[in-house]
């Protein structure tokens, strides 16, 4: 077969890979989504915030040094020492089951029962807030995260396919993780949704916060829960593609990517946000390859958008979303 045919296929490989890199920040929105009816803007800066914060404690930096220097004269930016990785995940995750609880107490409990807009806005007001507080703890300098995946061309798979078909494929090593902790991500997601009590009463939340309320279902526990695995989720997303890109605020754009995604796959379904992001990786790839040497290229900036506005012109609901159906 010609080389032509294997980069192609080597190119759809790839797609799919930065499709699994798409999906990990729509399952943070699918979530919130399932839990309180609207889309969470916020989503893709609570990725970079849990990267930022986590290369500051691993590298031992001063969160707020830049204002504390300037406010007392000081000039001290790290303590010192360094954390392991594994500890400042965990730290990490700490830090954001307590924002969750923050934006439970502040801003969710002031909005029960209110118009999905109002809740919709008040995502909007959360991003920008953490942003700049993220800039305000951390810096706004690109970082490097290194938590010790493995990184660079997959040699077993390029020696093993160059023997088994004369081309050697081009697969990132970090792309391979990703896809595992996708897989696994997916799967505990889908079954505590789908079996857990707490997971059940996220959909009841969902569908209802005065109903869920008159059962005894404590809707301030629930959205403090389903933050805070959206808030883990983030860090994973932001691991991923911190450890791929470095860690800068550009990263909080990925939210727009997830967009499409989610059009696709479905605003309520966990296993539609990995197919959605699957299909939007491999096919922007593929039309890259295929059409865009004959458009001028940059076809990828806008493919994902057309495809998700030819989907909701005919499946509004998307291909995993659940109809929704209003009697008047």
């Amino acid at each position: 077969m010609p080389d032509t045919f294997f980069y192609a296929v080597e190119v759809m490989l790839n797609g799919l890979m930065a499709g699994v890199m798409y999906a990990l920040v729509a399952l943070g929105f699918v979530l919130i989504f399932k839990a309180s009816g609207i889309f969470n803007y916020a989503q893709g800066v609570l990725a970079l915030f849990a990267a930022l914060t986590l290369v500051g404690v691993m590298e031992g930096q001063v969160p707020f040094a830049h204002l504390i220097n300037a406010v007392f004269g000081t000039n001290f930016h790290h303590f010192g020492f360094t954390v392991p990785a594994i500890a400042a995940i965990l730290i990490t995750v700490a830090v954001m089951t307590l924002l969750a609880i923050l934006v439970e107490r502040y801003i969710l409990k002031h909005l029960v029962n209110q118009e999905p807009i109002i809740l919709f806005m008040a995502t909007i007001g959360l991003a920008y807030f953490l942003e700049g507080l993220g800039d305000v703890m951390w810096g706004a300098d690109i970082k490097r995260l290194d938590v010790g995946l493995p990184k660079g061309i997959s040699e077993g798979i390029e020696t093993t396919t160059y023997e088994w078909f004369g081309y050697g494929f081009f697969i990132d090593r970090l792309d391979i993780v990703a896809t595992i902790v996708a897989i696994l991500l997916v799967l505990s997601l889908t079954l505590f949704s789908q079996y857990s009590k707490q997971g059940r009463a996220l959909r009841a939340v969902a569908d209802d916060h005065q109903a869920a309320l008159s059962v005894g279902i404590s809707l301030r526990f629930i959205w403090v829960l389903v933050w805070s695995i959206a808030g883990i989720v983030a860090l994973v997303a932001g691991i991923m593609w911190g450890s791929k890109s470095g860690v800068q605020f550009s990263l909080a754009l990925i939210a727009l990517k997830a967009l499409p995604v989610l059009m696709l796959g479905g605003f309520t379904s966990i296993p539609g946000a990995i197919v959605g992001g699957l299909i939007i990786g491999m096919g922007e790839k593929l039309f890259e390859f295929f059409i865009g040497p004959l458009v001028g290229g940059a076809t990828e900036n806008w493919f994902a958008y057309v495809l998700a506005l030819i989907f909701l012109v005919f499946r509004p609901q998307g291909l995993f979303g659940e109809r929704i159906i209003e009697r008047v």
